[in-house]
């Protein structure tokens, strides 16, 4: 039988166990009735087996087989638990009518991330959800959990999971310890679950004190599969790479060694992926060259440094770290495009007019040598008029005022069309040596980044547009238009700040440009960090695909990440498709193996980013609240940037985020109103709303949960204070620790005002 004949047959079963007129049959009595010859009968087993395996399938205590989401009672999903009150939520994997609620007695021996049986007992709930209880396990979630030795019970050691959802200790013998003890913070693996559905597993890794950010840090890259070490025979590769271009690397290669080419980068920044150059042709247009590192020369297919950078992705910026898609001796070495050396590239030249329009491009092989490693700091204080610069870069100036101003044009061209200008602020915290968060601050970004990113921009849209009319086999960068419920929420809270998006809140009609005007008018306010995050975050999350569909936010029909292949993948497949085309190479084999390819790439590297993204968000959580303890018992303004019916959010200038909860707001009894999103006083009448302008003290930080709890000024007395940083400790135990005793108090620090 072959792989299509078999599939066609588990379909066909799968339909019949999931129609109208199936009653649940054993094995035996299913045979009969789809008459399957005796011959065929361990297939049909086998069958039965991997559709259970899928989780399409099930089978009840008598030997029963039922099809999961026949008569809608029995569906299977991914398990969600919640951090603090041991229930859960199940996906459907149908997509369905919704989530299921579980209650914490329900959940059998499933823990988060599980994919599971869900038999549905109550239609709807009071809170408006489907309830359930869990029948059975499909696939286990966690292999790897990251969590601190609590110490030793029973015959076994515990260790507690930093992610609170997995909320079960997990047991491990002392042969399997390791050298762990109590107090450190591990990653263990988990091997099996004992007879009462308890985790038992092995310490693979000891990652640090359990008092230490960086072991938390650690951890949390562990717990995305974010490895900072390279297996030794990618390593070798590396090494065995030649350090300088030789002359045969040369050979078909363009060589702008004598132009006038250079970087510009962030001060602490190492890899290199891009340089600029920019002339002007005889008719007076300019002709801006975008040359980028031509890393597909060293990491080449079927080797294992390709194989690593695919599994990896993209690199990963932490505020501490950055753990590279390539090691560094290729990341800072041999592909970066530092001064003074030859490096091997691939450039786009593009010729623009006057007013701003691409007239025509061409992309070459080529060899550069920069002429200079300019920072971004330096380069705003060129373009300021820094006298002692503008001596220092004096063959550089002429030419950094000309990019300044074909920047500005660049820029203009995509507001006429409506791009939304992403040149919001951002947050930045730094790190000492051991992790721990010296300052946070907020980064506004100066002439020269928005100089390369104008640049950057052009090249990515010329690439993609170029490719889209060769009909090549693509990853193209693809942004949709934000749903209508983001849009709806989104408009909500900007009416809050005087705000509003025009016209119908409509997908198929709204404009990139009217979320352009909102940030417009925003700029320069309080309230301008919460509303650009906000609007990051109601957009449509942009990803890899191999069809273009064109980028919203930057209103572009034709988009792709071309620019940056030390730390992006993709941008490393573009590269092989780019070089193949103008060489002449891309035959059809090689075209038809693209194919499959780009796909197999857009999918790998969209899901990396999104666990990559999760992690530095994460981090920045820790940090963040970490830095905020040395504040503890302070106060400052704050801008309220939630309302909750269990208390309000508020924003210090810093971006640090914090609870005001309603049981810490003295005085009065409040109601949350879920149609105007005010939280007001019974008797006071007293409203909190969102963008209300007010004074906080921070009264607790609990790292581990990333949450910092604030009471609102006047409020802050001993008692106060000392409660909630007894509830902080007591957040990180589990119900069966809260039993023995409370966690110790932390000592208030002296109130006094202090600049964030």
């Amino acid at each position: 039988m072959t792989d299509s004949e078999r599939d066609n047959r588990k379909d066909r079963i799968y339909s019949y166990m999931t129609s109208s007129s199936y009653v649940p049959l054993k094995e035996s009595e299913l045979a009969i009735v789809i008459d399957v010859p005796n011959e065929d009968r361990a297939v049909l087993r086998a069958v039965l087996e991997e559709l259970e395996a899928e989780g399409r399938i099930y089978r009840t205590k008598k030997g029963r087989y039922c099809g999961v989401g026949s008569k809608g009672l029995t569906v299977s999903g991914k398990l969600s638990c919640n951090a603090r009150g041991g229930f859960g939520f199940v996906v459907p994997e149908s997509g369905s009518e919704g989530d299921i609620f579980i209650p914490a007695e329900k959940l059998g021996n499933a823990y988060d991330g599980d994919r599971v049986l869900v038999r549905i007992d109550r239609r709807e709930s009071r809170q408006g959800h489907r309830e359930g209880h869990i029948t059975g396990i499909i696939e286990r979630g966690n292999s790897l959990i990251v969590g601190v030795v609590t110490g030793f019970k029973g015959k076994t050691y515990r260790v507690r999971a930093d992610r609170h959802e997995f909320f079960e200790q997990i047991r491990i013998n002392a042969a399997d310890m390791n050298g762990a003890k109590a107090g450190d913070r591990v990653a263990v693996r988990i091997k099996e679950y004992n007879s009462k559905g308890r985790p038992v597993g092995e310490v693979e890794t000891i990652l640090g004190n359990s008092d230490s950010v960086e072991s938390c840090l650690n951890g949390l890259l562990t717990e995305y599969g974010i490895h900072s070490h390279f297996p030794k025979r990618v390593i070798d590769e590396a090494e065995a790479m030649p350090e300088m271009v030789t002359e045969k690397e040369l050979e078909n290669r363009e060589d702008l060694r004598d132009k006038l080419i250079f970087t510009i980068d962030g001060d602490d920044s190492k890899d290199f992926d891009d340089a600029v150059s920019l002339d002007r042709t005889e008719n007076g247009d300019y002709l801006l060259g975008v040359h980028i590192a031509d890393v597909t020369h060293y990491v080449k297919e079927d080797t294992e440094l390709y194989r690593e950078a695919f599994k990896r992705g993209t690199s990963v910026y932490m505020p501490h770290r950055v753990i590279p898609m390539l090691p560094k001796r290729l990341s800072n070495g041999i592909c970066s495009l530092n001064p003074d050396v030859d490096r091997l590239t691939l450039s786009v030249f593009m010729e623009i007019d006057k007013d701003g329009n691409i007239k025509s491009h061409r992309i070459a092989e080529t060899v550069m040598h920069s002429a200079a490693r300019m920072t971004y700091a330096n380069v705003n204080k060129i373009l300021e008029g820094d006298t002692r610069l503008r001596e220092e870069y004096d063959s550089l100036v002429s030419v950094l005022e000309e990019m300044d101003a074909l920047s500005d044009m660049l820029a203009a061209k995509r507001r006429e069309r409506g791009a939304i200008d992403f040149d919001f602020p951002e947050t930045k915290v730094v790190c000492g040596t051991d992790a721990e968060p010296l300052e946070v601050l907020i980064e506004e970004r100066g002439r020269s980044h928005r100089l390369i990113e104008s640049f950057m921009l052009a090249a990515n849209e010329t690439v993609a547009e170029a490719a889209y009319w060769a009909e090549l086999p693509f990853v193209y960068r693809v942004h949709e238009a934000p749903s209508y419920d983001k849009l709806v929420s989104f408009n909500e809270f900007v009416k809050n700040f005087g705000y509003s998006l025009k016209g119908r809140l409509d997908p198929e009609t709204i404009h990139p440009m009217e979320l352009q005007r909102i940030a417009e008018q925003a700029k320069g306010t309080p309230e301008e960090l919460m509303i650009s995050k906000l609007m990051l975050r109601s957009l449509m999350k942009a990803c890899y695909m191999d069809t273009n569909n064109g980028h919203f936010g930057l209103a572009a029909r034709y988009y792709c990440h071309f620019t940056s292949p030390i730390r992006r993948f993709p941008d490393l497949m573009i590269h092989r498709v780019l070089k193949d085309f103008i060489n002449g190479r891309l035959d059809e084999s090689r075209y038809n193996r693209y194919v499959s390819e780009v796909r197999a790439v857009s999918e790998q590297s969209s899901d990396r980013e999104i666990e990559a993204e999760k992690a530095e968000r994460e981090a920045d959580d820790i940090l963040k609240t970490a830095y905020m303890r040395s504040y503890l018992g302070e106060s400052f303004d704050a801008v309220v940037s939630s309302v909750t019916a269990f208390g309000v959010f508020a924003m210090l200038e810093n971006s640090c985020e914090g609870l005001i909860r309603c049981e810490n707001i003295s005085g009065d009894y409040y109601e949350y109103n879920e149609s105007t999103h005010i939280l007001k006083g019974r008797r006071s009448g007293r409203e909190f709303r969102i963008g209300d302008r007010i004074r906080v003290t921070v009264a607790a930080c609990n790292v581990l949960m990333r949450r910092i709890d604030f009471v609102l000024e006047g409020d802050d007395g001993e008692n106060v204070l000392r409660r909630l940083q007894k509830r902080a400790a007591d957040d990180l135990k589990r119900p069966e620790d809260k039993k023995k005793g409370s966690g110790k108090k932390h000592k208030r620090g002296k109130k006094r005002e202090r600049k964030i």
